[in-house]
């Protein structure tokens, strides 16, 4: 996930902090990618991917969108 996969928990929470938004835009199970967006029209600005581990899965919670 660019990164260790708590970094991934870490950076969607500040993102969301600051107010963006983020979409799961493909989940393999073994492989995740994450769009990072603007929450006033979706904009996407960065996306994210890898394997997510057990810390990453608790935090999206069977979520897709973070809006949800």
């Amino acid at each position: 996930m660019d990164g260790n996969p708590p970094d991934l928990v870490e950076r969607l929470t500040r993102w969301e902090s600051s107010g963006g938004h983020w979409r799961v835009l493909a989940d393999t199970g073994e492989h995740l990618t994450i769009a990072l967006v603007t929450c006033d029209g979706g904009e996407e600005m960065e996306r994210v991917s890898g394997a997510p581990d057990a810390a990453v899965r608790a935090y999206l919670a069977g979520r897709t969108r973070s809006e949800d």
